[in-house]
């Protein structure tokens, strides 16, 4: 009896030790967390921000707005990746309803970003899967197809 016990408290602990070996690290941690964050939301913005099709988003904008867009950018990867950080900004449709953005910009927003992944060197699974977690909120940012 005493050897049941001995054994399935030795399974036990090695099963407890497995679980988190086998347990994958959020996305927030496997890209690098809140900085590596920042950067990707930087470099992805100077590439927006750059582009003349983009600019008639930021007309107009304080230096203090854009600082604001950019962080509430920051916040929103860092929560959909499962960061610690609470996102503040309003929902994406509300944010994007009436800028007229179209499929077309789009399309391109989402190949900026993949540009910026690629030059921080953001290996290709953390890619497809922060597309993937970005990807479903074009129905909400795209008003004309």
């Amino acid at each position: 009896m005493n050897r049941i016990r001995i054994g399935v408290a030795a399974l036990g602990m090695v099963a407890a030790l497995a679980v988190p070996a086998l347990a994958k690290d959020s996305l927030y941690k496997r890209l690098g967390g809140y900085d590596a964050i920042a950067a990707l939301t930087d470099d992805f913005l100077g590439r927006l921000t750059g582009d003349a099709d983009f600019q008639k988003f930021f007309v107009g904008m304080s230096n203090d707005t854009k600082g604001r867009v950019r962080q509430h950018i920051v916040e929103f990867f860092c929560a959909a990746t499962g960061g610690p950080c609470i996102y503040t900004g309003r929902d994406m449709k509300t944010v994007h309803t009436g800028l007229g953005i179209t499929e077309a910009e789009w399309q391109k927003s989402v190949m900026y970003i993949g540009q910026s992944m690629a030059a921080l060197k953001v290996p290709a699974e953390e890619q497809k899967d922060l597309a993937a977690a970005v990807g479903p909120l074009e129905k909400d940012i795209v008003e004309k197809k």
